[in-house]
């Protein structure tokens, strides 16, 4: 299945999601499934519609995104934020990196944030002085921890549907591991760069026309979705929306709120933009679904057991694989490795929990590595570096942070889990 799949991904290049699907057929041919026909077909489809949850809130959520900043939303949110802090470089540097992060947290995408806000905030950090290199580090490890916050974190719904764990007090574990090594990251690279004078410059240069013409009506999306999650969480017996449904009605509100959009062309738009995503998650179901027909599954969860516990054994092995497996799909890599390494962890209803939400910060590292090193990548190409190794030497050492600070919260996770999962479920 694993050669099937490289071959498919590197050799004749294929999209990863493909490829996966690929694999998925070489295994049940190699383990002897393809009679009766029906069942082997059955497998192939089951697996493809195992994440259709996640497919629905990326698909949902990429649409609301593209609806924001189509209709002016982004723009004026990053001009309002320049405007306001642009005497203080270490909020505004705070306030930039939660903007970069933003469609990463709705969409579960690296490269949404880096396409989007990322784009909208590389000049803006290069005019206040930061050099290119490290303007497009900035940008591609907020993307990052982007991708690996709340509330909708990919790789932490993968694991969970994996083990049959609902996506449920995850929020602040996941804000916990993401917010503070994003902002520590944005104030090392920015801070002995930042200008005053020139923030101040920039802000005034900054222009937010849809702000003049349609006032505070337009962050009214951001203010609806936020209290719909919410109140899903506050009054769980009267409002039972779900993310989709949610991301929808947000979509609708911004469509009245601001700058007009087509519905019709910003869903095809965005569709597009997620189908590949959408792609990688049903190959990854399939792919998951015949390794455990084969058997497969098992023998990696029986492995992982038998490997000792601890910075000796299974913790090097994860912090390794899982960044690696992840150059390739961190939703691929959370799916295949993430669901057995969970399962060898020490578990109970919160720890559980802690894990998942740490073994989806280590994976999302994978959005850096090459050959792939899509947040790498598309962050050196907004802030016009040629050379991305450039921008990839800067999250270096953030990344190891990440992948350490992952797995020092599996050694603590039961201690830790008494106060974020319950606090947060």
């Amino acid at each position: 299945m694993v050669i099937a799949f490289f071959v498919s991904a590197f050799a004749i290049k294929l999209p990863i999601g493909i490829a996966m699907a690929i694999g998925a057929i070489a295994g049940i041919l190699a383990g002897g499934h393809l009679f009766p026909l029906d069942e082997s077909i059955r497998h192939l489809v089951e697996g493809m519609f195992a994440y259709f949850d996640p497919i629905l809130i990326i698909a949902t959520a990429t649409i609301f995104m593209f609806t924001m900043e189509r209709n002016g939303l982004l723009q004026v949110l990053a001009a309002w934020t320049l405007r306001t802090f642009a005497r203080a470089p270490f909020v505004l540097l705070a306030a930039i990196t939660f903007i970069i992060m933003f469609p990463g947290m709705l969409t579960g995408s690296s490269t949404a944030a880096v396409l989007t806000t990322g784009a909208l905030m590389a000049p803006v950090l290069m005019h206040m002085g930061v050099p290119r290199e490290k303007a497009g580090a900035i940008i591609a490890m907020a993307a990052l921890f982007g991708m690996a916050a709340p509330p909708v974190n990919i790789p932490a719904l993968i694991i969970g549907a994996g083990v049959d764990l609902p996506y449920v007090g995850l929020d602040l574990p996941l804000l916990v591991l993401s917010v503070p090594i994003a902002l520590g990251t944005t104030w090392a690279l920015a801070l002995p760069h930042v200008n005053k004078k020139a923030a101040v410059e920039t802000a005034r240069d900054v222009e937010a026309g849809p702000a003049a013409k349609h006032g505070a009506k337009l962050f009214l999306p951001l203010f609806v979705v936020a209290a719909l999650m919410i109140g899903e969480r506050v009054f769980p017996q009267h409002i039972q929306l779900g993310l989709p449904l949610i991301f929808l009605i947000g979509m609708g509100v911004a469509l009245l709120t601001g700058e007009k959009v087509s519905a019709n062309k910003v869903s095809i738009e965005a569709m597009k933009a997620a189908l590949p995503i959408l792609g990688i998650l049903m190959g990854v179901g399939m792919f998951i679904q015949v390794m455990t027909l084969t058997g497969a599954r098992g023998e990696v969860v029986i492995q992982s057991l038998q490997l000792p516990r601890g910075w000796t054994g299974l913790y090097p092995i994860i912090g390794t694989t899982m960044p690696l497996m992840g150059s390739v799909s961190s939703f691929g890599a959370a799916s295949v490795l993430g669901v057995p390494f969970v399962l060898a962890l020490p578990t109970g209803p919160e720890t559980i929990i802690m894990n998942a939400a740490a073994l989806s910060s280590i994976v999302a590292v994978g959005d850096l590595m090459p050959p792939t090193a899509l947040a790498g990548i598309f962050a050196a190409q907004v802030v016009g570096e040629k050379k991305y190794i450039r921008v990839l030497r800067w999250c270096i050492i953030p990344g190891i942070i990440a992948v350490v600070q992952g797995l020092l919260a599996i050694q603590f996770a039961a201690p830790l889990a008494q106060y974020l999962v319950r606090i947060g479920g």
